[in-house]
């Protein structure tokens, strides 16, 4: 499949709303239990890390960065939100997604990327590890999903080799 990893823009929110709600449906994506509007997410990701793979008007997946701190000191690190739509995983477009995403953080002076990933969600760990991640520890029992079972978060980071470096 030929696709394009290009900026992401508001007349896309419908199709990356879908993808983000077949990742709700999946139990393992977010917490989030439904699709937030477009201002409340837009309000909440950083507008210069915003991604999406395209095929013809198809948006495949999606990757954005969100803001870790208000506080100036880690205006430099960055959590990464990234979704692929159902039918197009597996294809390694995440792993194409996940590393322009990097090269784009770098370029907009992201020096530390992290992700929460709910544990049961080992597709998006190992591609986070194939990305440059570390596993650098476990929140146990951080969430209930539908206030059934406790689920626990591996939190994952990512340290630029050309930002921020001494």
């Amino acid at each position: 499949m030929e696709y394009k990893i290009e900026e992401m823009t508001p007349a896309d929110w419908q199709q990356v709303a879908n993808i983000y709600l077949q990742g709700i449906k999946t139990g393992i994506a977010t917490f989030q239990s439904e699709v937030p509007t477009y201002e409340n997410w837009n309000n909440n990701h950083i507008s210069s890390c915003r991604l999406v793979a395209r095929s013809g008007d198809n948006v495949l997946g999606w990757g954005v960065l969100s803001a870790t701190s208000s506080r100036c000191v880690y205006k430099g690190v960055a959590e990464v939100s990234l979704y692929i739509g159902e039918k197009y995983k597996g294809q390694g477009i995440g792993k194409v997604l996940l590393t322009k995403l990097i090269k784009v953080s770098e370029e907009n002076g992201f020096w530390t990327l992290q992700s929460g990933i709910i544990r049961e969600n080992a597709w998006s760990i190992a591609l986070h590890k194939k990305c440059g991640f570390r596993e650098i520890g476990i929140r146990e029992k951080v969430a209930k999903m539908n206030n059934e079972n406790w689920l626990d978060v591996v939190l994952m980071e990512r340290r630029s080799k050309v930002v921020g470096i001494d």
